[in-house]
């Protein structure tokens, strides 16, 4: 994806998506993708980046692409020709659903932010897999991110996310844990100690049996994916449960329900109503949450952070604030097709210019001074 072609993403396909409703546009773009002839993903860059290993995985590059933007699967090679180093499919919950009313999505231009309130709307996990089944890119690392269904009681919570685990075990990479999206009624609740430590503990013998009884070679990188609206005594319990589960790694953070840090657009912001602002009004937020989960674990548990991220500059704060991959949502929205290769090569220099010589060596370089 070369410079000519990113500006002709930015000067004249996005203005006219961006007359179109979001979800409509959304929907056009993906759909558009699916159907389009796509190149070889991107091969593993171990001279650029160093060995880039992580929860017993190995990834081209550490850029990938936040569950959200594919809630079904239907574009995932198209999107790993794009250039990202990893791809999380879902939210799928066990059930499928419609997800909240229309209108749902809403753009925040000036502030280059979204605010969605979709409700986890998907086809289910079991048609996930069947689609992931039938072909999946090389070379590029498939996480599958899975919510609470919304007919379910957060009481019922845990046989529903072993449903859904059951159901994608086998074409996951790894699996993340949901239980953090504002858009689900009570479903925060689950991030509160003894309701997380059942439901990861349960999950995380789910992941250990698949193993045992020969269904995979080793058991399934379970990640968690957290909220940025939590004061400091919440995340020290999190970190304290999840390093207890044995989970693999965090994801830093999911939308926010707050509106802080928006500009011109915070009328607009009101007229939206309830659901999660994501974007660059998320990246510092996002960014102090991450330090302080580095700090908490002391560098040993992998990070993804994600938040806010447009430029290569956002992803080097990121890396330095501690997180050992990244994921982009808005951003890509906002920016394009070439989105991806852009923050690698723009990552890969900040990488060089500093003096490191490998992604590792620069991880969490700041987060004492962020987060401490």
């Amino acid at each position: 994806m070369d410079f000519y072609t990113a500006m002709l993403y930015r000067k004249l396909l996005r203005p006219l998506l961006f007359r179109l409703p979001p979800e409509t546009a959304h929907e056009f773009a993906l759909r558009a993708l699916a159907w389009s002839p796509f190149p070889a993903p991107p091969k593993k860059e171990t001279a650029r980046w160093g060995a880039l290993s992580r929860f017993g995985l190995d990834f081209p590059n550490p850029i990938g692409l936040a569950a959200g933007f594919d809630k079904n699967g239907i574009a995932v090679k198209p999107l790993a020709a794009l250039g990202f180093g990893f791809l999380e499919v879902g939210t799928v919950t066990n059930l499928p659903q419609p997800g909240n009313d229309k209108p749902r999505l809403f753009r925040l231009p000036q502030d280059r932010a979204l605010i969605n309130r979709l409700g986890f709307n998907n086809h289910g996990a079991v048609a996930l897999a069947e689609r992931l089944k039938r072909g999946k890119p090389s070379n590029c690392v498939i996480g599958v991110n899975i919510g609470k269904s919304r007919a379910v009681a957060v009481e019922d919570a845990i046989p529903d996310y072993l449903a859904s685990f059951q159901a994608v075990r086998e074409v996951a990479d790894y699996v993340t844990v949901n239980v953090s999206s504002p858009n689900t009624p009570n479903l925060r609740e689950l991030q509160k100690p003894e309701a997380l430590r059942e439901l990861l503990q349960a999950l995380q013998g789910a992941s250990q049996r698949s193993k045992v009884e020969g269904q995979r070679s080793k058991a399934v990188p379970l990640l968690l994916k957290i909220a940025p609206d939590l004061a400091e005594g919440q995340l020290e319990s999190i970190v304290k449960v999840a390093q207890t589960a044995g989970i693999a790694g965090l994801i830093a953070t999911n939308t926010t329900i707050t509106r802080e840090g928006l500009l011109a657009a915070r009328a607009r912001a009101r007229e939206c109503g309830a659901g999660g602002l994501s974007g660059a009004p998320l990246f510092a937020l996002s960014n102090r949450v991450l330090a302080k989960l580095y700090c908490l674990t002391g560098g040993k548990l992998p990070l993804i952070g994600v938040g806010g991220i447009f430029s290569a500059a956002d992803a080097w704060a990121k890396i330095c604030a501690g997180a050992s991959l990244l994921q982009v949502y808005t951003g890509f929205v906002y920016q394009g097709p070439g989105f991806a290769r852009e923050l690698n090569e723009g990552l890969a220099a900040l990488l060089a210019q500093h003096g490191f010589n490998s992604l590792d060596e620069a991880v969490g370089c700041r987060a004492e001074e962020l987060g401490g």
